[in-house]
Parts: structure tokens; C-alpha cells; sequence
């Protein structure tokens, strides 16, 4: 998905990982800024809506109903793939378990003391899958894998070095960490992503990261672009 409007005023979410509270937060304070702002504006997450936190399925319903007060756009993380991998094969909630996964079976009020023990994973699949409704499977499949604006390309994880963004692999952009944190070349656009915890949002020539690790540390981080400008709501 692709816009060459630079004109748009970005407010971009990093991982939410179940914390509805915090993206309740962020949602009140994109409401305030765009009072105080006038123009063109346009919301977008980064994905990892969910695991870990303790409300992943609240989280989905929030955004599934578009709560901001823009056009919003919700991209793909590896979480939400982790997701849709385990009610296709149970044999996948062996390694999701141990990355949140849990928490997000269990908001959904399935039992998970038997898959805390790596067993009944089919059982925990079929169940996870009828609690799951039409309308939390919809935003699940309506997840985009990238976006540019104007000077940005928004994605979860990052992109791999030397390759066009256009060609750039869905393994890549929802998984990638250290060929893509570690490059410094130009990548034709500022990639915007998250997906690494950081302990304070990294602004870089070349990529900004604001992934900060709402899970743990009760930060989710919200930047607004416009331009070449940035700033943060708080």
C-alpha cells in the first residue's frame, strides 16, 4: 500500500501487545492532537496486538472498530502470525506459548493450564478458533504488511539491506532484527518500525524504531510525523 503524500500528518503505534489500557491512552491523546492540529491525518500500528498483555482480545475489538479519530491503517506483526500458524497447526502453540501466547488463549477464555504443560494443543486450537469471532478473524485477514507515505515505509520488523522495498519478503518484514538494525545504508525511505524493545525510541537516518516494550514497561510508544519533522505524544 502505497501514498506519495507527504502532506499527511502520521500518528504511528508500536506494539501493543495486549495492553488495551495503554492504547486506550494513546487513543485519547491522538484525539487531543488532532483537535489542536489541523489537516490531513492518518493512524497506523505497527502490529503485535497482541500476547503477553493481559487483554490481547480487547485489543483486537478496539481496533477492529477504527477508535481513532483519523483514517487508520493496521499493519501485520509476527505475533498475529504466530496466531493464525497455531489454529492451522497446534503443533506451532509448542513455541508460541513461550511468547506470549498463553495470555492470548486465555483472554479469549479458553483454558491454558494443559497447554502451560505443552499438552491438549489441538484442543486449545479448536477452542481459540470458536472463540474467535467473524469480526476479530476480518481485522486478523485485513492486516497489511507494509505502507509508504510520502518519505516513510511503515512496516513491523524491517527490511532486508540491498533489497527494493517492493520486493522486500513477508518473512523478512515481520521477523528481521539484526542485518536490518545493524545496516546504516539508505533504504530509499525511513522505515518506521517495531518489533525490538527498545528502552527509548530510536530516531535514526535511516529507520526509526518505536517498539518500547509496552508489555513490560508500561510505555507504548505513539510518534506523529509530519515531513521531515517528529515529535511524541505523551
Amino acid at each position: 500500500m502505497t501514498t506519495d503524500d507527504d502532506d499527511t500528518r502520521l500518528y504511528v503505534i508500536g506494539d501493543v501487545h495486549g495492553r488495551l489500557d495503554l492504547l486506550d491512552r494513546v487513543i485519547a491523546a491522538i484525539e487531543r492532537d488532532v483537535v489542536a492540529h489541523e489537516g490531513r491525518a492518518l493512524t497506523v500500528t505497527l502490529g503485535d496486538y497482541i500476547d503477553r498483555g493481559p487483554h490481547s482480545r480487547g485489543v483486537i475489538e478496539r481496533l477492529a472498530r477504527n477508535p481513532f479519530p483519523t483514517p487508520y491503517v493496521a499493519l501485520k506483526g509476527n505475533h498475529e502470525t504466530l496466531l493464525t500458524s497455531f489454529l492451522v497447526d497446534p503443533g506451532v502453540g509448542q513455541h508460541w506459548r513461550k511468547l506470549g501466547g498463553l495470555e492470548t488463549i486465555a483472554s479469549f477464555g479458553v483454558p491454558v493450564q494443559q497447554m502451560m504443560l505443552g499438552r491438549n494443543l489441538e484442543e486449545a486450537a479448536e477452542r481459540l478458533a470458536a472463540a474467535i469471532t467473524p469480526e476479530h478473524f476480518a481485522f486478523i485477514d485485513s492486516l497489511k504488511l507494509s505502507l509508504t507515505v510520502g518519505r516513510y515505509f511503515l512496516c513491523h520488523a524491517g527490511v532486508r539491506p540491498g533489497v527494493p522495498l517492493a520486493r522486500q519478503s513477508e518473512d523478512d518484514l515481520l521477523w528481521i532484527r539484526d542485518e536490518f538494525l545493524e545496516s546504516s545504508v539508505d533504504f530509499g525511505k525511513v522505515v518506521v518500525h517495531g518489533h525490538t524493545p527498545v528502552a527509548e525510541p530510536e530516531v535514526r537516518h535511516n529507520r526509526i524504531n518505536i517498539d518500547t516494550g509496552a508489555f513490560a514497561t508500561g510505555r507504548l510508544t505513539c510518534i506523529v510525523l509530519e515531513g521531515e519533522r517528529h515529535r511524541f505524544l505523551t
